[in-house]
């Protein structure tokens, strides 16, 4: 049995296995065997290893120094399938981006700024882009007691706040790829099927509940219970995949390219219970959003699917901008936006 060195962190609403590049085989087709066995997978439970069993628990980073001057750190991310013997690198995870800062700094990669901030800046291999990572920190090492709460992770601690520099064009080169705010899909079985595609920081397929026979409110449990609904949306993401260039053949999209694009299903704001039991009151929020995660539910919102969803809502004519809450003068404030998931 050979050793690795790692690290489990928590970025978010995810928790990954963090790698220092320097540990694995130079050659990179030797890496999907390695991850999988880190990770326990194929098996739903992952019970051999150290994934979690949810695709939000089956996460990889894979961190280096930086020789470019523009920022100090390389990232790889990594999807590993849970049943599947598949490692997805396309796209990134915004959730676990935000730990990459402090591992970095616990790593020693970077030097601790005087102050309690430093400022990692992150190059993200899987879509070409930067990203600044603001991680308190105290004495040289990080500060994690801190009262900032998010939704799905129990107490609090301190706050890492990520600025992506130019996130259009993640994968496609191009914030609406097609050039089109909504695009009419046909989507065999299930006939014409309208979204609106958006890349920022990944690429999104974005359809209208009602359009896909839901309400908005489905906990996810009710849409993971539904096989049908399962092979509806996943045809629908399937035939976006094609027209995006992600693969040649719809029925493929969940082996060739089953992280990306992400399908988000919104409606206009709505009150609902959450699956903790608590009312959420339509007034709290601007847009009601499920995200879907290697064809299952997303359990919260991909912080990457927030950022593009808040894109997709400051642009006139989308699926989002037509069903985000306007201001009393009938604009829309894109520089903010309420997600209830």
């Amino acid at each position: 049995m050979n050793k690795l060195n790692c690290t489990i962190f928590r970025g978010g609403t995810s928790k990954g296995v963090f790698i220092l590049e320097k540990d694995l085989p130079s050659d990179t087709t030797q890496w999907d065997a390695i991850l999988l066995s880190i990770m326990g997978s194929p098996d739903k439970l992952q019970i051999d290893g150290l994934g979690g069993a949810t695709s939000t628990t089956s996460k990889v980073a894979i961190i280096s120094t930086s020789d470019n001057s523009d920022w100090d750190i390389n990232y790889t991310f990594a999807q590993v399938s849970i049943d599947k013997a598949m490692v997805s690198y396309k796209g990134n995870c915004g959730n676990i981006s935000s730990a990459v800062g402090p591992y970095a700094i616990e790593q020693g990669l970077v030097t601790v700024a005087d102050g309690d901030e430093t400022v990692v800046r992150i190059y993200n291999t899987n879509t070409k882009k930067i990203i600044y990572s603001h991680v308190k920190t105290e004495n040289g090492q990080v500060n994690y007691n801190g009262d900032f709460a998010i939704a799905g992770v129990p107490g609090t601690s301190s706050v890492v706040k990520l600025a992506f520099q130019d996130p259009a064009g993640s994968m496609t080169g191009k914030l609406l790829p097609t050039g089109n705010v909504v695009d009419t899909l046909d989507v065999p079985k299930y006939g014409q099927i309208e979204v609106s595609l958006v890349d920022s920081s990944n690429p999104l397929v974005f359809v209208k509940a009602s359009d896909v026979g839901l309400t908005g409110i489905e906990l996810p449990n009710d849409i993971d219970s539904d096989p049908e609904l399962l092979e509806k949306l996943e045809a629908i993401r399937g035939v976006a995949a094609v027209k995006l260039g992600f693969c040649e053949d719809y029925t493929k999209s969940a082996e060739e390219t089953p992280g990306v694009p992400k399908m988000t299903i919104v409606a206009e704001p709505t009150d609902y219970t959450s699956s903790k039991g608590e009312l959420i009151k339509s007034e709290d929020m601007d847009i009601l959003g499920r995200m879907m995660s290697m064809q299952l539910t997303h359990k919260s919102y991909a912080l990457t699917g927030a950022l593009c969803t808040a894109t997709a809502a400051g642009i006139e004519g989308t699926v989002v901008n037509k069903l985000v809450r306007k201001n009393s003068d009938g604009s829309d404030d894109p520089s903010t936006i309420t997600i209830a998931h």
